[in-house]
């Protein structure tokens, strides 16, 4: 039990330096992604063979004292370079190893002590096939500026020593040491603008919060991260989960709230199994709880499980979901920061906007604003996805171009194919073209030109991806998520992604360009949350910088990437048939006609474009043709 910052201070110091005087830690990713390409086996082999050579000393950080300089492996976070997963890290040299497999873990091992890395497990760059040895110097880390990841894949969350060892809990000691008000204006002077959306400075809502008088105030983490294909919060809680209760710690102390509630998807199983520990872990070590550092602040956390549904990363969808009722938005005002949860004074903020705090409070504010941009100081984390090289969890200053974010850090489009597209922002966000590559990362350059930052997520996609496909994907996932309460937003999501699969089936027509550029506005302005406002995003901004592309599939019938099933057109090439009539047999609308021994036809106005006669000529004489 820690029963002063003093003593935090001290334990802080012990635990650093028997961290220190170990030989070597290595650690093995264990975020979702790694687990899932078979991390804990690469783990349990690690530690199998080091028991054999008499290395092993311990699975848990040790006091300078107990620590006797032998070497830990242990599952840490989420390393990020999820494209070169399961990782393996060798510290204190930072030597990373990629795409391990248990029967490598002996030669990790004797590597530890010839000296001499393994040299087949070390990353290639793939164009120029430079071997690199640490991690620091690939080009996918080196251009990173790690925040709210500090910590993940470099320690074992499940260990709160490795914590404190890493300065933890420290911002909560300089917090709980000063007036509430200073926190709260420490926060508003640095302008840590939300992670999760819009960009609303954090400060600002705790000012707020902290001006109403009421018996009961709450701090709620929003981990109900929805976007397709972003997993930043998630990394955070899995690989760091004593980060986000330090922030949501200090929120607590500085608007003058006893409660709290982590509200995490069900979906994120890892996430919610180490929160839960973590939670236990500082409530035994007096971190949490009654009389917090002997400072008289008390302080409760709870973990709420979500359901899955995306309307419930809107703050008053996610009340509605803690309180047992229906996932819903509500009117506002009254905001949250003024009644929130059962009526009461709340801040609501996202995983990384709370994983910001402890280094603000503790570095200070003008350590925060020296990176990023003045209107968007700090850093931002990005699932960076798609057909980009190098694929994974990234954190950048805010204000690095798209071009560095794709080429530097990415590696590039697969396949040295062209550029053609960023995603930005998920379902809510917007999309990017080749002009925009030079358009710095921040919140207000991206509002400029109708796209948001979002959560983070980042989808390249190159020449061969349908634009139209991509904006009917994400509409169709917006009316699937849609609650329904808003007539605009559930009928007229739901008339947009008729319209869009009217176009990728081959059947639009021209004037549903401006019918779904009618709808979309309609839908901004008519609906009451985030979902419906932002839900038309993509496609209002593919409209804007692809028309061409729109207009090819609704007037010539034609998707230049080739995608789009419905505006398939097959022929026989008549050099290549040999008249076998197999693809004959197997039309399910007898749209193919010909004689044995000489070429067949198809009838492109019969013909329903399935592709069964493409599978079924073992000539390749039936082609796709534009």
């Amino acid at each position: 039990m820690i029963q002063s910052p003093a003593e935090l201070q001290n334990l802080r110091d012990r635990y650093a330096k028997g961290m220190a005087q170990q030989k070597a830690g290595i650690l093995v990713c264990a975020g979702t992604g790694c687990v899932a390409s078979g991390s804990l086996e690469v783990h349990a082999a690690l530690e199998h063979a080091l028991k054999e050579q008499g290395l092993h000393t311990s699975v848990q950080l040790l006091l300078e004292e107990e620590s006797t300089g032998g070497v830990t492996a242990v599952k840490s976070g989420c390393h990020g370079f999820c494209e070169m997963g399961p990782l393996v890290r060798i510290d204190p040299e930072g030597v990373l190893y990629t795409k391990v497999k248990p029967v490598d873990a002996a030669d990790i091992v004797a590597a530890l002590d010839n000296g001499e890395p393994v040299e087949r497990l070390l990353y290639r760059h793939p164009a120029t096939q430079q071997v690199f040895v640490k991690e620091s110097d690939i080009p996918f880390y080196k251009h990173q500026t790690r925040v709210a990841l500090a910590n993940c894949g470099h320690i074992d969350p499940n260990d709160i020593a490795a914590y404190i060892a890493k300065d933890g809990y420290q911002g909560a000691a300089n917090a709980l040491s000063r007036p509430p008000q200073d926190v709260v204006d420490n926060v508003l002077e640095a302008n840590l603008r939300g992670r999760g959306g819009g960009g609303f400075p954090a400060g600002r809502k705790w000012s707020i919060a902290a001006s109403v008088d009421a018996d009961q105030k709450y701090i709620i983490c929003n981990g109900d991260e929805g976007d397709p294909g972003a997993f930043m919060d998630r990394s955070v809680m899995e690989g760091d989960p004593h980060r986000i209760i330090e922030g949501m710690l200090i929120a607590g102390y500085a608007i003058g709230a006893s409660q709290g509630y982590i509200y995490v998807r069900a979906e994120y199983p890892l996430a919610v199994e180490r929160l839960r520990q973590a939670l236990s872990d500082a409530e035994a070590w007096g971190l949490l709880g009654d009389n917090i550092l002997g400072t008289g602040f008390s302080f409760a956390l709870h973990v709420k499980e979500g359901a899955g549904a995306f309307v419930c990363g809107e703050e008053s969808a996610l009340i509605a979901s803690i309180e047992g009722e229906r996932g819903m938005p509500r009117p506002k005002p009254p905001f949250p920061a003024v009644a929130g949860l059962w009526n009461k004074p709340t801040i609501i903020n996202n995983v990384e906007t709370l994983a910001n705090v402890p280094d603000i409070l503790r570095r200070g504010v003008d350590w925060f604003k020296n990176s990023g941009t003045p209107s968007s100081p700090g850093t931002k984390t990005f699932a960076l996805t798609g057909e980009v090289a190098n694929t994974g969890l990234i954190e950048v200053p805010m204000g690095l171009t798209v071009r560095d974010v794709v080429y530097t850090i990415g590696g590039g489009i697969r396949k040295q194919m062209a550029f053609k597209a960023v995603q930005i922002g998920g379902p809510s966000g917007g999309c990017l073209t080749e002009e925009h590559l030079d358009l710095p990362l921040d919140y207000d350059s991206l509002q400029q030109v109708g796209a948001m930052i979002g959560s983070g997520g980042l989808v390249v996609m190159n020449e061969e991806t349908c634009i139209v496909e991509v904006a009917r994907f994400f509409m169709e996932f917006t009316q699937n998520e849609s609650c329904g309460k808003c007539v605009l937003c559930r009928e007229g999501t739901r008339r947009m992604k008729e319209i869009l699969q009217r176009i990728v089936d081959g059947q639009g027509a021209e004037s549903d360009l401006g019918l779904l550029e009618e709808v979309g506005e309609s839908v901004q302005a008519g609906s009451l949350c985030g979902l419906g406002k932002t839900a038309p995003n993509p496609v209002l901004t593919t409209l804007q910088y692809f028309e061409e592309e729109y207009l090819a599939h609704v007037r010539d019938k034609r998707c230049p990437a080739g995608v789009c099933p419905g505006l398939k057109t097959f022929a026989i090439a008549a050099e290549d048939c040999v008249g076998c009539s197999k693809c004959a047999r197997v039309c399910p609308v007898d749209a193919i006609s010909g004689k044995v021994k000489e070429p067949f036809v198809i009838d492109r106005e019969a013909c329903i474009k399935c592709g069964a006669c493409v599978d079924a000529c073992k000539f390749g004489a039936v082609v796709e043709v534009a």
